[in-house]
């Protein structure tokens, strides 16, 4: 049975993504494949993950990356939530900076403001072209999620040198048999004790 379902951002996490290995490599893990990654639409995506949610075993564990995450916070207010354990939260995109490049994601506009009702994660970067440090905390503190600082690690990608992360799974596993969190619970703050030795970001193209 799914434990673990992975939420890939604007353009799908290629081969090579630290999602895409997950994927692979994890038997109890599945990765939400939507109809259009380069086109998304908000109700389109979210049919997927609730479909994705339904076949999983009750708190399931979400891994979302970029605009991925802030699918999932679109879930905050609709049934499939109460089926989810936690979710891990990497590198969320700015969606209305976004949205002036790609007109397309302007229907995930609004979800950031809502916090979310089970445990989560947010892992942000110092020097993430899609969303500066301090917006992340912000939107840690209006999720409710736990954060963590990851350092100058890009948009936590391959082109940031993020193939491979074995602490993904580790992060992950810490939300794992807890119970659904309040959403006014105060957020705390991780320090920077789990870290990948990724080199610094070569580019943002790619999400």
């Amino acid at each position: 049975m799914i434990e673990t379902l992975i939420v890939p951002g604007l353009n799908g996490s290629p081969p090579g993504h630290w999602q895409h290995h997950w994927a692979l490599e994890d038997a109890g893990a599945d990765l939400v494949e939507q109809e259009n990654f380069a086109e998304p639409r908000l109700t389109d995506w979210l049919h997927a993950l609730e479909a994705g949610i339904a076949a999983c075993r009750p708190g399931v564990i979400l891994v979302a990356h970029s605009l991925g995450c802030a699918l999932v916070a679109a879930l905050a207010r609709r049934p499939a939530a109460s089926h989810v354990g936690g979710a891990l939260l990497v590198a969320p995109a700015d969606v209305p900076a976004l949205s002036e490049r790609h007109p397309s994601v302007r229907s995930f506009e609004g979800a950031g403001a809502v916090p979310l009702p089970f445990a989560s994660i947010l892992v942000a970067s110092r020097n993430d072209p899609f969303m500066g440090f301090e917006a992340a905390e912000r939107q840690a503190e209006a999720w409710g999620s736990a954060l963590v600082d990851l350092g100058p690690a890009g948009h936590v990608n391959i082109a940031s040198g993020y193939g491979f992360w074995p602490d993904a799974p580790t992060l992950a596993d810490g939300l794992r048999g807890r119970p659904v969190t309040p959403a006014q619970t105060p957020r705390r703050r991780w320090a920077r004790d789990i870290r990948s030795e990724a080199a610094p970001a070569a580019g943002a193209s790619a999400h």
